[in-house]
């Protein structure tokens, strides 16, 4: 009678020992488990891949800072009297964050050579973007800003400007050179326009009114509306505030030259305030309206 008294009880010993070897397994893998978490979770997120800079031509301001990857090519051309640089790193990353490849692009300075080396700049970025872009990429469209958007203009309607960009949206573009130099000569020209006039003096290396026949087609070659050619120009998008120092007549003079040419694809906006260039984009929803009409000539075709 032990016997089988002692057998019941070793069997109940077996199954309370592999009852706690399960337990202590279970146990084990759940530590292994909260370990591997815990070290994922350390790891850094992935995030946006950091600009890269590249050279597009052998001076040392030839250089394209490239944000983003893999969607439609958008060229920023910085302003600046077409004599110094500004900062467009933070609204290269915000295009860049909401789907564009964001191509930065510096340019020969007025100190470094003379118009048109600067139109002649961003013409070689933008074959050097049609390159590495790559075919889904598609034409590449531009976003200028006061000197920066005058350029933008420039190669927008240089030739047939519609085979460089598919479009161009350009925040306070001095599209008229001559018109800011007579702007800025005169006796109430306030310090920001008659810099401005000193600046283009500069970049043409030359003053008009008071040279030869060459100096004059250099001035009217650094003229957007000189070179309109209507359809086969790139769409426009021009931005200027009422009170802008580089007013929106200039704006207007192309958006007329262009009309009568044939280009229908043209939009002039004026928006309250005296803000210039870049900081025209803070202005209450301008930045998305400038979004928006960069992201539909994107999907549209040519």
């Amino acid at each position: 009678m032990a016997f089988p008294a002692a057998r019941r009880g070793r069997a109940v010993d077996h199954r309370g020992m592999t009852v706690r070897r399960t337990l202590l397994t279970l146990a084990l893998c759940g530590a292994l488990l909260s370990s591997g978490t815990a070290a994922e979770a350390s790891r850094p997120a992935a995030g946006p891949q950091p600009p890269r800079t590249h050279a597009y031509g052998p001076h040392p301001r030839q250089t394209i800072t490239v944000y983003g990857t893999g969607g439609p090519a958008l060229v920023v051309l910085h302003g600046g009297s077409w004599a110094r640089d500004t900062d467009w790193s933070g609204w290269s990353r915000w295009f860049a964050a909401r789907g564009f490849t964001v191509y930065e692009t510096d340019y020969r300075l007025s100190s470094d050579a003379v118009w048109p080396a600067q139109r002649t700049d961003v013409l070689a970025a933008l074959r050097w973007v049609a390159r590495h872009a790559g075919p889904r990429a598609g034409k590449p469209l531009l976003l200028g800003s006061s000197a920066g958007g005058h350029l933008a203009v420039s190669v927008g309607a240089y030739g047939e400007g519609r085979a460089y960009a598919r479009g161009v949206a350009a925040l306070s573009p001095v599209a008229s050179p001559y018109r800011a130099w007579r702007d800025g000569i005169r006796p109430d020209a306030p310090p920001e326009r008659r810099g401005l006039a000193r600046a283009a003096e500069r970049l043409a290396g030359c003053v008009p009114d008071r040279a030869g026949a060459r100096c004059r087609e250099l001035w009217s070659d650094m003229t957007a509306a000189s070179h309109a050619s209507g359809a086969r120009d790139a769409p426009l998008y021009l931005v200027h505030s009422a009170g802008d120092f580089v007013p929106p007549a200039h704006s207007a003079e192309l958006a007329a030259a262009q009309r009568r040419a044939g280009l229908s694809d043209v939009t002039v906006r004026t928006v309250p305030g005296a803000a210039h260039g870049g900081p025209l984009l803070r202005e209450r929803g301008l930045a998305e309206g400038v979004l928006a009409w960069l992201r539909a000539r994107a999907r549209a075709r040519g």
